[in-house]
């Protein structure tokens, strides 16, 4: 099998998802790995002010069907107005949380989510792709 390499025009908001992912390290050398999620958001919040980028913090999903009563999954941040962020601290991302991103992404209308577990002793931001993206 040849592997081939991405370009980064081929990465979706390649730019954004660096700059978000240079924050996240930031973030993470300067409190570790043992703070709780709302210390690591709280923290991120404070860099993305602080560099003028714009987000909206934990606010509920939009509702998808009429009928539909309110909803507990709130997502810790969107960038941009592009990207979906969702900050963990746990020992392991499990596919509980890549659906719940996928719920987001497709709630949201977005097209690329990152979790980033800050519990981990290095940071490995997993990007989540939204294939039903209109």
């Amino acid at each position: 099998m040849r592997m081939t390499r991405m370009k980064s025009k081929d990465i979706i908001y390649a730019e954004l998802s660096y700059l978000i992912n240079g924050f996240s390290y930031k973030v993470h050398n300067q409190l570790g790995c043992y703070k709780n999620e709302k210390q690591y958001a709280d923290a991120l919040e404070h860099i993305l002010q602080e560099n003028n980028n714009s987000y909206k913090r934990e606010f509920a999903l939009p509702k998808s069907f009429k009928g539909e009563g309110l909803r507990r999954n709130i997502p810790d941040f969107i960038i941009e107005e592009r990207i979906i962020l969702d900050c963990k601290a746990k020992r392991l991302i499990t596919k509980e949380d890549y659906y719940q991103m996928q719920r987001y992404l497709t709630s949201y209308n977005k097209k690329l989510g990152i979790i980033i577990n800050f519990r981990q002793k290095s940071l490995h931001p997993k990007r989540i792709i939204n294939s039903n993206f209109k």
